[in-house]
């Protein structure tokens, strides 16, 4: 039993990353989060608020949106903020904005694993 307990280890935490830029980039951010282990994104469009005047006085012609929710370890949050801050929203012409929401909780050892893109083999070793 001492054995097993050793095993024993806390889930790795996961987060949503909530990522808005405009539609015409939303694959490019998409394929620069797949580096980052992430096993599940979903894309939704949407459109921008702001009133017509608003838009005008800024210079913004296109208020097409896009949002990406990702499902993200915990641990690569930090690289991921920095390689949108530090590459994607300022050397890409980018306008986005990201934030993360914690997820509390997942029902099923499976469907956790397959969230957190934690992969087995046929003995139960992790690969």
């Amino acid at each position: 039993m001492k054995n097993e307990e050793k095993d024993l280890k806390a889930p790795k935490k996961l987060e949503i990353l909530c990522t808005i830029v405009q539609r015409s980039k939303a694959d490019f951010y998409m394929n620069a989060l797949e580096g980052y282990d992430i096993n599940y994104q979903t894309l939704c469009y949407a459109k921008g608020s702001a009133p017509t005047e608003a838009l005008q006085k800024l210079g913004i012609t296109d208020d097409s949106k896009a949002i990406i929710f990702s499902l993200v370890k915990e641990e690569k949050i930090k690289e991921i903020t920095n390689l949108y801050e530090e590459k994607l929203f300022k050397t890409h012409n980018g306008r986005g904005i990201a934030f993360t929401i914690p997820l509390d909780s997942i029902i099923g050892v499976m469907v956790y694993r397959f969230l957190a893109n934690i992969k087995e083999d046929e003995n139960g070793y992790k690969i």
